[in-house]
């Protein structure tokens, strides 16, 4: 048994419902803003669902799928949790679980940009990987930020059939686009409207809310060299660190678009290594 609920149904062009720029702020890693869409998304299912509904038994939350760098709707996750709990404790029922669907495929590719039939065809030889003993006999909340097409649910869809799982599940949308004369490219509008540019991350990464994800990764990474080299300077060690650790453990290294880019890194990063050294002797 399946139930779909988004906060906000994307019908035009001219209203989204909610800030664009505070969405594309959100994909690349603004921490307040994730705050805000998570508290959001649970008092909206709470309001809309679960007031008159309630689910009694075990509920287990589940963010978008990901291999070691998390995806945005990860730190959204969280906070809907947080609220979610809050309410869930008020009526004596259990606070959720957590738990994570593996994927075993990364790509380049921007699937924002891609029509339906080409987003199946980029993802359709993803697999994906869950628990299976550890879900058996709770209700499923499978949490996302936005359903364009529904390539992904259909791949959750297609997990839960190979493993056999039968479990009340309710897939979680912060925004849906529910109007099919739109193109799926809409959703490279909401993801670029603050992000014009490589430079356009600073204020997002300087701030004292961030929150690293895949997309701000490989953004960085596919960015023209010449520009990454300025940006890699403007940077902190630790921020280039982190930048390097989380690319080295998406596998990014085997991705010839990113390599250039990647070594510039690690050469910046030997440099204020031994710039360190020179300090401390």
């Amino acid at each position: 048994m399946q139930h779909t609920y988004s906060l906000h149904k994307i019908d035009s062009t001219d209203n989204f419902g909610f800030s664009p720029a505070k969405y594309s702020k959100f994909k690349y890693g603004d921490d307040s803003i994730a705050k805000e869409f998570g508290n959001d998304l649970a008092e909206g299912f709470i309001e809309n669902y679960l007031s008159k509904t309630p689910i009694l038994n075990q509920t287990v939350v589940i963010s978008s799928p990901y291999a070691f760098i998390p995806t945005a709707t990860f730190a959204m996750k969280d906070y809907f949790v947080f609220r979610l709990n809050r309410w869930l404790a008020e009526n004596n029922l259990p606070v959720v679980q957590e738990t994570k669907v593996t994927r075993s495929i990364t790509y380049k590719e921007d699937y924002g940009e891609l029509d339906e039939a080409q987003r199946l065809s980029l993802i359709g030889n993803d697999k994906f990987h869950i628990d299976k003993h550890f879900l058996k006999d709770k209700t499923l909340i499978f949490l996302d930020d936005i359903r364009i097409t529904g390539s992904h649910e259909r791949m959750i869809t297609k997990m839960l059939k190979e493993y056999d799982l039968e479990n009340q599940t309710h897939l979680l949308y912060f925004a849906e686009l529910t109007n099919r004369n739109i193109h799926p490219n809409i959703e490279n509008f909401l993801n670029y409207y603050h992000v014009k540019s490589i430079f356009d991350l600073d204020d997002i990464i300087k701030s004292e809310r961030f929150s690293i994800n895949t997309r701000i990764v490989k953004y960085i990474l596919n960015s023209e060299p010449n520009s990454f080299k300025i940006f890699i300077q403007n940077h902190s060690d630790a921020f280039l660190e982190l930048l390097y650790n989380m690319a080295i453990g998406n596998s990014y290294h085997t991705i010839t678009a990113y390599q250039e880019n990647l070594n510039l890194l690690k050469l910046q990063l030997l440099m204020a290594e031994q710039t360190q050294n020179i300090i401390l002797t």
